[in-house]
C-alpha cells in the first residue's frame, strides 16, 4: 500500500512539474509572440469630407497624415454612414449599425423607434469591438475622445467594451476649450474616465488633450507593470483616438487659423470648382465627370455683404486651422512613439466618420438667448478662440463635400464618401486603391493585417462561433487589396447598403440606389451610375426601370435582414432634431422653468391684488 501511495505521489509531483513547465513555456511563448506584433493606432476625424484631408487634395496643412498616406495605402472609394454614432459603431465592431444597437443617433431618433431592436442607442449584447478582439489576443487597449454610444450605465461605456483605459466624451460634440456643451440638447459636456464622470484640465484643448491622455495611458501600461510580469510591458497596444476636429463648434488656436488668411476669400462657389478640378487631376473622379449643383435655397457668395463674406471666410480659416492643429498633435504622438523605437512597428488607420457638417448653429430659432446663457460669442476677431461658437454652414459644407453631392446626414456621397488610410507594417507604401470599401471593413482588415483570428462568427461562415449570442461580422477584409493580391473586395453582384434615419445608399457594381429625406431630400428613390457620374447628377430611374426595381428589392431584403425600422410618415431630420432638443432642454432646465413660472404667477397675483384693492378703493 505504501509503495502504491509513494508511486502516486511521485506521479502527481511529476505531472505537476510537467504542467508547470508547459504553462510557463506556453505563457513565455505567447508573450514572445505577442511582443513582436504591431501596435495599432486608429485615428477618427469628425465631419471631414474626402477632400478635406491634404493627401486627398485639401487646403489644410496636414504633414503628419500626409506622411502616413505617402508611406501607406489610401482608399479613394471608401464609404461610411452619414451620421457619427452609427459610423463609430460599425468601425469598432465590423457589424452593420442596426445589429450593433446604434442604428441612428439619439438627437434625431423618432419616438416610434425608441427601444426598438437595434435602436437602443448603445452597443447591445453579443456585439464585440476591436478592443474586445485585440485584448483577447494580448493587447492593451485604450481610447480617448468622442464615444457617443451611451453612458446611462457603466455597461455602455468603453470600459465595458474591451478598453482597459478610456477618457471619453459621450455626446455628439462639445466645446474644444472648456467643459461645456455646444447645443441645448445637452445640459453639460459629459466626459468620463473609465467608469466615472471626469473633469477636464484648465489648459484643455481637445486635440492636444486627446493625444496627451493617450500618451499617458500607453506610458502607464509600459511602466506600471509588476516585476514578475515583465513580459506584460512588451504587450502591444490599441490606441483609438476619436478627435472632436472638425465637428461644431469649429475652434482652433489662432496660430493655426492665421495660416489660411485669404485662402477662402473667393467663396464657396470657387472652392467647389477648385476641388472638382483637383479631384479630376488626382484621379478621384473621371475626367470631366459632372459636378452636382449646390442644394436649392443656399446663398450666393456675391449676394453677401462685405461683412458677411469676411465672417464666412474666417469660418473656413478656423476649419482648416482646426485640421492643422489636430495633425500637429498627431505628429506629437508619432514623435513620441519614434523616440521609444515603436513608430515603425505601429499600424495606423486614419479616416473620418462622415462628410462635412452643414448645420449653421447660429441660425436656429431662439439660439441667441441660449448662447448668452453659455457666454458664447460669434465675432470675427476672436473666431475659433475660447468662448467662440460658430460653424461653416451649408454652403461651405457643400463646397467641402465636392466633388460629391450634399453633406453629412444625407446618403449622397457628400455625406458618406470620406478618406481612408492604412499605414505601417504589412502595408505597401505610396499606393492608391480605387476599389470599394465600407466602414464595417476596418475591423476585419486590421485583424487580417495583424494575422490574428476573429473570435466571432463571420456572416457567411460560422465555423469560428463564439457562442449562440455572438453577432456576426458584416464587413470584409481589405487586406488582399492592400497587399495587391486582389483588385476588389466586392464583386459586381455584391450588395452593400447603408441606412440611417431614413436616408439610404445601396451599392451594386457601378450603380447606386439613393433616397434622401427632407429638408435637402425629396423621399424619391433615385438611381445613379457612380463610376461615370460620381456627383449623382443624372437620375437613371426612368431609363433603367427594371434595374431600379431590382435594387429597391435588394434594399427591402437588406432592411428585413438587418431590422431597419420604417421611418415615420413626414419624418424630417432637422424637425426631429429640434423636437428632441426641445424635449431635452425642458428636461434639463425644468427646475429653472418651474421657479421662473412660479415667480411669474406670484408677480401676476401681486399685480392683480393691487389692482383689485385700487378698484375696490
Amino acid at each position: 500500500m505504501k509503495t502504491v501511495q509513494l508511486f502516486s505521489c511521485l506521479m502527481w509531483a511529476a505531472l505537476t512539474s510537467v504542467t508547470a513547465v508547459a504553462e510557463t513555456t506556453a505563457e513565455d511563448g505567447v508573450a514572445s509572440d505577442i511582443s513582436s506584433r504591431p501596435n495599432v493606432v486608429i485615428i477618427l476625424v469628425d465631419d471631414a469630407g474626402l477632400m478635406d484631408f491634404e493627401p486627398f487634395g485639401g487646403e489644410a496643412k496636414m504633414p503628419n497624415i500626409q506622411k502616413l498616406a505617402d508611406q501607406g495605402v489610401r482608399f479613394t472609394n471608401y464609404r461610411t454612414s452619414p451620421l457619427c454614432a452609427p459610423s463609430r459603431a460599425m468601425l469598432l465592431t465590423g457589424i452593420d449599425n442596426h445589429l450593433t444597437g446604434i442604428a441612428t443617433i439619439p438627437e434625431v431618433l423618432p419616438k416610434a423607434h425608441e427601444n426598438a431592436p437595434g435602436y437602443s442607442m448603445a452597443l447591445e449584447p453579443g456585439v464585440k469591438t476591436i478592443a474586445d478582439h485585440l485584448r483577447s489576443a494580448g493587447y492593451r487597449t485604450y481610447m480617448t475622445g468622442k464615444w457617443h454610444m451611451g453612458s446611462r450605465t457603466v455597461a455602455e461605456l468603453p470600459i465595458s467594451h474591451g478598453f482597459d483605459r478610456s477618457f471619453i466624451l459621450d455626446a455628439s460634440g462639445a466645446d474644444n476649450w472648456e467643459q461645456k456643451t455646444y447645443i441645448p440638447f445637452y445640459l453639460n459636456a459629459p466626459w468620463f474616465e473609465d467608469d466615472k464622470p471626469a473633469t477636464l484640465p484648465e489648459d484643455f484643448y481637445s486635440s492636444k488633450f486627446i493625444v496627451d491622455k493617450m500618451i499617458d495611458y500607453i506610458d502607464e501600461g509600459r511602466t506600471n507593470t509588476q516585476p514578475v510580469k515583465t513580459a506584460k510591458a512588451q504587450q502591444p497596444f490599441l490606441a483609438y483616438l476619436a478627435f472632436q476636429a472638425i465637428h461644431i463648434p469649429i475652434q482652433a488656436p489662432p496660430e493655426f487659423t492665421q495660416n489660411y488668411a485669404g485662402v477662402f476669400d473667393d467663396g464657396w462657389h470657387a472652392l467647389r470648382l477648385q476641388r472638382w478640378q483637383k479631384a479630376q487631376t488626382l484621379g478621384l473622379i473621371p475626367k470631366d465627370a459632372p459636378l452636382a449643383d449646390m442644394p436649392e435655397g443656399l446663398r450666393d457668395w456675391q449676394a453677401l455683404t462685405d461683412e458677411e463674406r469676411r465672417y464666412y471666410s474666417k469660418t473656413m480659416m478656423v476649419n482648416a486651422g482646426m485640421l492643422e492643429a489636430m495633425d500637429h498633435h498627431i505628429g506629437r504622438l508619432m514623435s513620441w512613439l519614434e523616440s521609444r523605437g515603436e513608430l515603425d512597428n505601429t499600424l495606423f488607420v486614419v479616416t473620418s466618420d462622415n462628410g462635412p457638417e452643414h448645420n449653421d448653429i447660429g441660425s436656429r430659432p431662439g439660439i441667441g438667448l441660449w448662447y448668452a446663457t453659455q457666454n458664447y460669442r460669434r465675432d470675427i476677431a476672436t473666431m475659433g478662440e475660447k468662448g467662440s461658437l460658430v460653424s461653416i454652414g451649408p454652403e461651405w459644407a457643400s463646397a467641402a463635400a465636392a466633388p460629391s453631392k450634399l453633406f453629412k446626414f444625407y446618403s449622397s456621397d457628400g455625406g458618406i464618401r470620406v478618406p481612408l488610410i492604412f499605414s505601417g507594417p504589412n502595408v505597401p507604401a505610396a499606393i492608391t486603391r480605387s476599389s470599394f470599401g465600407m466602414v464595417t471593413d476596418i475591423l476585419p482588415t486590421v485583424m487580417d493585417l495583424l494575422n490574428l483570428p476573429i473570435d466571432s462568427p463571420p456572416l457567411e461562415n460560422q465555423a469560428l462561433d463564439n457562442g449562440p449570442d455572438a453577432v456576426a461580422l458584416t464587413g470584409r477584409s481589405l487586406g488582399p487589396v492592400i497587399r495587391g493580391n486582389s483588385t476588389a473586395t466586392y464583386g459586381p453582384e455584391d450588395v452593400m447598403a447603408i441606412e440611417t434615419a431614413g436616408n439610404v445608399a445601396l451599392f451594386k457594381g457601378a450603380y447606386k440606389l439613393a433616397r434622401n429625406l427632407p429638408p435637402h431630400g425629396d423621399r424619391i428613390w433615385r438611381l445613379y451610375n457612380i463610376e461615370t457620374d460620381p456627383g449623382e447628377t443624372q437620375d437613371l430611374a426612368v431609363e433603367e426601370p427594371q434595374l431600379l426595381q431590382d435594387m429597391k428589392a435588394e434594399y427591402q431584403n437588406y432592411a428585413k435582414t438587418f431590422g431597419v425600422q420604417e421611418i415615420p410618415e413626414g419624418y424630417n431630420l432637422i424637425t426631429q432634431l429640434n423636437i428632441n432638443t426641445a424635449r431635452k432642454y425642458l428636461k434639463n432646465y425644468w427646475l429653472g422653468f418651474g421657479i421662473a413660472g412660479a415667480g411669474l404667477v406670484f408677480l401676476i397675483l401681486l399685480v392683480a391684488r393691487k389692482l383689485l384693492r385700487k378698484l375696490l378703493g
